[in-house]
C-alpha cells in the first residue's frame, strides 16, 4: 500500500482528478518527497479513499489522477470521549491519540475545576488547531474516518443532555467505582449478549469532578468507572479509557 496519505474533501463525488490545496501538497512534496509517478491515498475523513498516482507534484498545487476508489468499513461501534479541558496543550496530544485508536467523537467540556478559560474567538481558533492534529494523527495511522469535533460545552448540560448513548461512562477516583468488565457484564444482563453500539466515556480534568459533578452525572445515568488503583493524568487516562473499551467491544 502506498505511504503517502492526504486529506481530500471532493466537489465531485467520484473525481478523476485531484488537486490538492497549498497545505496538503506541501506536506506531500516538501515534507514527504513524494514524486511524479508515485502512488497516494487521499481520504475525506467520512472513510472514502481514493487511489490516485501523482502526476504534478507541486508544493502549492499538487495534482494527482485517481485510479480507484473505495470505501473503508467504520468500525463496530462509536465512542465517544467526552473531555474536560486539561492544562497547556495537552488537549492537542488528546486529540491526536484518541484519532489514533478510533474515537468518533471528541466532545471538549468545561467543568467546576477546568483551569482554561476561552472566549469564543480562541475557542474556534483551537477546535481548528484539533481538527488538524485530527487529520494529522489520522494520515499517521491510516483511519479513513475523522473523529468529529464538538464545540466546547458545559458539562453540566452536556450530562443532562446525553441520552443518545447506549453506555455511559464516567472515569472515577472515587470507592465503589466498578471495573469496565463488570460494567459490560451488567450490560449484556440486561440487553443481551451484542455489545453497545454507541458508547460514551467521560473523563476529568486535573484534580478530577467535583462531588457534585459526579453525582449530577450518576443521576444522569453514567456508571462510575476505575481505572486501576494508579492516579493517571488527564491524557492517559482518556487513552487508556477508549483504549480498554475498543478492546472489550471489538472482543465481545
Amino acid at each position: 500500500m502506498p505511504d503517502f496519505r492526504v486529506f481530500y474533501r471532493p466537489t465531485d463525488l467520484e473525481p478523476v482528478e485531484i488537486r490538492l490545496d497549498a497545505g496538503e501538497s506541501h506536506h506531500l512534496v516538501a515534507v514527504n518527497r513524494c514524486s511524479r509517478g508515485d502512488a497516494v491515498i487521499a481520504f475525506d475523513g467520512r472513510g472514502r479513499e481514493w487511489i490516485p498516482e501523482c502526476i504534478e507534484p507541486s508544493k502549492n498545487s499538487t495534482v494527482l489522477r485517481v485510479r480507484e476508489s473505495r470505501q473503508a468499513k467504520p468500525l463496530p461501534h462509536e465512542i465517544t470521549l467526552a473531555q474536560v479541558l486539561p492544562k497547556g496543550s495537552t488537549m492537542d496530544d488528546i486529540v491526536r491519540q484518541a484519532t489514533e485508536v478510533g474515537a468518533a467523537r471528541i466532545v471538549p467540556l468545561i467543568s467546576e475545576r477546568t483551569q482554561v478559560h476561552l472566549d469564543e474567538n480562541r475557542a474556534d481558533k483551537k477546535i481548528e488547531k484539533w481538527h488538524t492534529g485530527a487529520i494529522e494523527a489520522a494520515k499517521q495511522c491510516g483511519n479513513a474516518w475523522l473523529p468529529e469535533i464538538s464545540p466546547i460545552q458545559n458539562f453540566a448540560a452536556f450530562v443532562r443532555d446525553a441520552k443518545d448513548y447506549d453506555l455511559k461512562l464516567i472515569a472515577s477516583l472515587h470507592a465503589g467505582a466498578m471495573t469496565l468488565k463488570t460494567a459490560l457484564s451488567h450490560y449484556r444482563e440486561k440487553h443481551g449478549p451484542a455489545a453497545p453500539h454507541k458508547a460514551i466515556w467521560l473523563i476529568g480534568p486535573e484534580g478530577d469532578f467535583s462531588p457534585g459533578e459526579l453525582t449530577d452525572a450518576i443521576t444522569n445515568g453514567f456508571q462510575p468507572i476505575t481505572l486501576g488503583p494508579l492516579v493517571l493524568r488527564s491524557d492517559t487516562a482518556a487513552i487508556y479509557a477508549l483504549s480498554i473499551l475498543g478492546s472489550e467491544l471489538m472482543s465481545g
